[in-house]
């Protein structure tokens, strides 16, 4: 009886009432197949028709439990799991909620980029009194707001060609990642604004020479755009575009904020015939960057490899980039510095809640340093054995407004990179669909109906604006801290609440080495341990 009484019940009534008027429609259709009557009766039949061979497919197919269950009812789930991701974000996401970035955030990169109000009313949305709320202090002797654009010079003892840099630069992102239209409006706008433009992995394209934009090259572990046939490093291939006016550094990409020690994945969706002839490599399979580099092993290879990279560039600004993992590795290639007496101009340290177009969820959560702690862990490791001064440090993580510039540089960086931050400067809403190809901004895809809505000549006049308006509102935090110039701010003029009653400075948490104190033997535990640890001769710490 419970079996005969299936049909009726809740699961599968909405399959029961299709059959049943389908059959119905389908009986009236045949009486009336010469009169008026067959058009009024035909759709309907045609909807109901379709519904009841969607449910008998829902019973027989065997990937989907819950169809099973509920035959056509369920597409509903479906549906809305679909829609979840937009639903939250326009109907239920506060101003401070939203992940990877609040709307708050996103909105005010909006406004900045269109050169639109970007002020709030009534005051913060902040709770100023829960644990990790963190401000800057401000000055009862303001200063004047500075006029200059903000800029450092990269490049140490041993680099021919400095280079004046902007303290704010957009950070790394491949073609192939991000659409030709995208490549050609971040270049075009780091042109009018005088700022730099870093390639990402993937090579130098003609959407990056397009516009004459300062470029930094980043050659990562597939040596795209510099490799051979079988994959390895290819030193006259570098030389011919490294030595190209338009470049300006060349930045020796060792892992990636997002997925380190994961290496770089372009899914073969994005691969075009055009990406794969500028990185060479085959339009089959998933376009993958070792998790390793085979020019180098130890600490000691690295910085040779470092040096002859600055030689084939004809001695401009090289340098590396890293999110920092075991602390040993890091001072350890510390040590191969003193050992080989070859410095890298620039170290860029990214932060583990940077981003990236695609990346496991285990790595993207739970593997690496943030910038953060990562930035103060590098500087203060330089302070501690004599080569700060020499060599420049760049942060990228999570960076997109004044306020992180400025605590990122606090922590030891003399510049910062955003990349996100520029990607919703070129209209990004933050849909989630990087690794799909299908933005639907056009921002991350290599589909050319998709692409085509990102109006380049509109879009760089919105880089260049965020650019302009982001330096504009650093100017006015270090104006009322009394300061004249970001790289003067320290961590005391920050402070970070830890609990309703108790308040710290970032000087308290991040704790500054003294100058040479790891050559003289330091008890700090931050690095006590790991600097016996390291060795250069080898990434593996001495037990």
């Amino acid at each position: 009886m419970e079996t005969l009484l299936l049909p009726l019940s809740p699961r599968y009534i909405v399959l029961t009432i299709s059959a049943v008027l389908t059959t119905l429609l389908a009986t009236l259709a045949a009486f009336d197949v010469d009169t008026p009557m067959f058009g009024v009766v035909l759709v309907p039949l045609l909807v109901f028709g379709a519904l009841t061979l969607l449910g008998i497919h829902d019973l027989l197919q065997t990937s989907h439990a819950v169809l099973r269950n509920y035959p056509i009812a369920a597409h509903l789930r479906f549906l809305l799991e679909e829609m979840r991701p937009e639903m939250r974000q326009y109907f239920f996401e506060s101003e401070k909620d939203g992940k990877p970035f609040s709307r708050d955030t996103r909105a005010l990169i909006y406004q900045r980029a269109k050169m639109e109000l970007d002020k709030r009313p009534f005051g913060t949305q902040k709770d100023v009194y829960g644990d990790g709320y963190e401000w800057m202090h401000h000055s009862v002797a303001p200063r004047p707001h500075a006029d200059e654009p903000f800029r450092i010079t990269i490049g140490g003892p041993d680099c021919a060609k400095p280079y004046s840099a902007s303290v704010f630069n957009i950070s790394a992102m491949s073609y192939g990642a991000l659409s030709p239209n995208a490549i050609r409006a971040l270049n075009a706008g780091a042109m009018k604004g005088g700022f730099a433009h870093d390639t990402g992995e993937g090579g130098v394209s003609p959407y990056h020479r397009e516009h004459g934009g300062d470029l930094i090259w980043e050659i990562g572990s597939g040596y795209f755009g510099c490799r051979t046939r079988d994959g390895r490093f290819d030193p006259e291939a570098f030389a011919r575009v490294a030595t190209d006016d338009q470049i300006k550094m060349v930045e020796l990409k060792v892992s990636q904020g997002a997925k380190p020690g994961h290496g770089g994945v372009l899914p073969m969706a994005k691969i075009s015939e055009e990406i794969a002839q500028i990185r060479g490599v085959g339009m089959d399979e998933d376009c993958v960057s070792p998790p390793y580099h085979k020019a180098f092993s130890t600490p000691i290879e690295m910085m040779r490899f470092i040096a002859e990279m600055r030689r084939l560039a004809g001695g401009k600004p090289t340098g590396f980039k890293l999110c920092v993992g075991h602390p040993w590795e890091f001072l350890a290639i510390c040590k191969a510095m003193l050992v080989t007496g070859i410095y890298p101009d620039f170290i860029v340290v990214d932060g583990k809640e940077g981003g990236t177009g695609a990346a496991p969820l285990e790595f993207m959560d739970h593997l690496g340093m943030p910038m953060r702690d990562g930035i103060s862990f590098v500087h203060n490791a330089l302070i501690g054995i004599g080569a700060r001064d020499r060599i420049k440090l760049g942060a990228a993580g999570k960076i997109a407004t004044g306020f992180d510039v400025a605590r990122a540089m606090a922590l030891g960086a003399d510049w910062c990179n955003s990349a996100r931050g520029f990607m919703f400067a070129l209209g990004c809403i933050q849909s989630l669909s990087c690794h799909t190809d299908r933005c639907p901004t056009g921002v991350t895809t290599q589909e050319p109906s998709r692409y085509r809505a990102l109006v380049v000549p509109h879009k760089l006049e919105r880089v260049y604006n965020y650019h302009r308006a982001t330096l504009q509102a650093l100017a006015e935090l270090v104006a009322a801290a009394g300061l004249d110039h970001p790289r003067d701010i320290r961590p005391y003029h920050f402070s970070q609440r830890t609990s309703p009653s108790d308040v710290v400075s970032l000087a308290q948490l991040y704790p500054a080495l003294r100058p040479g104190e790891l050559l003289e033997g330091t008890d700090d535990p931050r690095f006590k341990q790991a600097w016996e640890m390291a060795q250069a001769e080898s990434f593996a710490p001495l037990v």
